[in-house]
């Protein structure tokens, strides 16, 4: 079934509450993914590169990777733990950073890469899994987050969405797509690098690689809808906005809002209304593939 929450503060002075407001929305979709849950926070631009990197058997030593990845790439790498996830920050390339990481410590899974983007996700309650990783404290222009019930593979974080290949590109996902083997086979192609076999993960490559093509992220969606086959509502993130898109049938739910500090989503409006001024909000269910975009300035 799955969740998907999504808030765009068009306000600067409700940034520090970013956290704590998607992490009220994220609790109302426990009951449609209590298995796992993820989220990815939009905060502060920083210089160089931020990776967020997940354990996969949660005994990585990170400090020994570090020195790897220092001789490996010649620049110094700082590394933050949390739990099973850690920050790494690096005046290294970003994409060569991710391929080496990728290339080089199969113990590890790389969920995002970019310079203000941080993804965390587990497994269990969503609440906990906010709790975990600090959701509430953390501040920013925007987020998205998702529960998931995971019905057609395995109960793992790596498999939990937010999914993220591309520098500060995110998406989540309700849904699935039919022909995303094919699809998976031809940006490989093209050089990008996928670490599972999450349907959700090819739909981040393929916007990821479109923009690395020189496309915006609304030329990316257009070509979306005629390459993806199958159902699916996402929310999308990057480094300067926010995006919604459902399939042509849209049999997916979805419900927004809009006031003039914010806009939100979700599969339902019970975390939409949890917001602050929500009793002012335009509501609308959007419609079946059209666009909705959301940008400013970094």
């Amino acid at each position: 079934m799955c969740g998907i929450v999504g808030l765009y503060l068009k306000n600067d002075a409700l940034e520090g509450d970013l956290g704590r407001l998607t992490a009220l929305m994220l609790h109302e979709m426990r009951e449609r993914g209590p298995d796992s849950a993820g989220f990815a926070v939009y905060g502060a631009v920083e210089p160089g590169a931020k990776l967020v990197l997940l354990s996969k058997d949660g005994a990585t030593d990170w400090a020994a990777l570090a020195k790897r990845f220092e001789a490996a790439l010649g620049a110094a790498a700082d590394v933050s733990p949390l739990a099973d996830h850690a920050v790494l920050r690096t005046e290294a390339d970003g994409d060569a950073a991710r391929r080496w990481i990728i290339e080089h410590a199969p113990d590890v899974t790389v969920l995002s890469l970019g310079q203000a983007i941080e993804v965390f996700k587990g497994v269990g309650d969503p609440d906990g899994v906010a709790a975990r990783f600090g959701l509430a404290q953390r501040t920013g222009r925007h987020a998205i987050a998702h529960t998931r019930m995971a019905t057609e593979s395995a109960v793992t974080t790596a498999g939990s969405h937010p999914f993220s290949t591309g520098a500060d590109t995110c998406l989540v996902h309700n849904g699935s797509l039919s022909n995303h083997n094919r699809l998976r086979e031809t940006l490989r192609a093209k050089g990008e690098s996928f670490q599972t076999e999450n349907d959700s993960e090819v739909a981040a490559g393929f916007l990821a690689q479109a923009m690395r093509e020189g496309e915006t992220l609304e030329g990316a969606l257009n070509a979306a809808l005629k390459a993806f086959d199958g159902f699916y509502t996402f929310a999308i993130g990057t480094r300067d906005g926010f995006a919604v898109l459902r399939d042509p049938i849209a049999c997916k739910p979805a419900v927004m809002a809009e006031t003039d500090d914010w806009v939100a989503m979700s599969s339902e409006f019970r975390a939409i209304a949890r917001l602050p001024g929500v009793e002012h909000a335009h509501i609308w269910e959007p419609k079946p593939a059209q666009i909705y975009s959301w940008s400013r300035a970094a």
